[in-house]
């Protein structure tokens, strides 16, 4: 039996996308609905088929499904929450894709009270936006955080659990202030410190005549490709999970420093059980399963 039998997607982009064409792929009897803000996405969805309809208003999109996942920065979830709030179906589930949870939890409590609401965060997705840039894979073998609060009905996390469960997506249950410190740590801190090396490459590109650039190693290549993530969507995440962030930047600067005083100092020792720790933790990122053993992350070289 399927979890949902009408699903309202609204946000169309590079995850919401993914969890239409996901959809279709797995539980191809589920009815769906969806909803952009944007009109060009709205026609790009169309045009690539994501749903059984397209609507032009949120509250159109959900009227009569018994899932709705807001997959919008988590900055504008209140706000489009809000909006859609009195088409919500009775008896209907809400959830969301957001990378905070604690924040997302507290502004959907306040405008849907008496709503079924199950925060979720699908740890998947790649640098690049928009409806197109979608893949049904996309969650298979990955993480879906769940973080359900003291107000989210048992049966609702299953049946959210179970949804991600069919499209291939590894379910955990986490607290929402604990999920914000994890990730803060395991993605978003990587992202602000891509943003800030590439930030400074861009700065030192015409001091250098364009050698930043053109001789671009793999590490600084793959900090570019995330440092492309949309600026949209990583400009609230750290807003709404700033406390996190913040904490973890600042142990990161005094690791640093540390570094440094290694680097002046000649203390090769120090440098060595550093990178011999963090070398295990690679290998046992893609002993988990988490990314390609392969050399240069699976890239292929035609």
């Amino acid at each position: 039996m399927l979890p949902f039998a009408r699903v309202a997607i609204v946000g169309l982009g590079l995850i919401g996308s993914s969890v239409a064409r996901a959809v279709r792929q797995t539980m191809p009897t589920v009815r769906l609905t969806g909803h952009d803000a944007d009109p060009d996405v709205r026609a790009a969805a169309v045009a690539l088929e994501l749903c059984d309809d397209v609507a032009d208003q949120a509250g159109a999109a959900v009227t009569d499904a018994d899932l709705v996942i807001l997959c919008v920065p988590v900055g504008a979830i209140g706000a489009v929450a809000a909006e859609l709030a009195a088409d919500l179906a009775e008896g209907v589930v809400v959830t969301d894709v957001g990378s905070c949870k604690a924040s997302v939890a507290r502004a959907l409590a306040e405008v849907l009270p008496g709503v079924a609401i199950v925060p979720a965060h699908p740890v998947a997705g790649t640098e690049r936006s928009g409806p197109e840039a979608g893949f049904a894979t996309l969650f298979q073998g990955r993480w879906c955080i769940l973080t359900p609060t003291e107000g989210s009905p048992p049966e609702a996390v299953e049946r959210v659990a179970a949804f991600w469960g069919r499209m291939g997506a590894e379910v955990e249950l986490m607290d929402p202030d604990h999920h914000d410190r994890v990730l803060a740590v395991t993605s978003h801190l990587p992202h602000l410190i891509a943003y800030t090396i590439v930030g400074t490459a861009s700065d030192l590109e015409e001091v250098t005549r364009s050698e930043v650039i053109k001789y671009s190693a793999g590490g600084f290549r793959d900090f570019t490709r995330i440092a492309a993530s949309d600026p949209v969507m990583w400009r609230d995440v750290f807003l709404s999970n700033r406390e996190a962030v913040l904490d973890m930047l600042g142990r990161f600067s005094e690791d640093l420093s540390a570094l440094s005083r290694a680097i002046r100092w000649g203390d090769g020792d120090a440098l060595e059980e550093l990178f011999t720790r963090t070398r295990a933790i690679r290998r046992a990122v893609v002993e988990q399963g988490q990314d390609d053993a392969r050399e240069d992350f699976g890239r292929s070289h035609p």
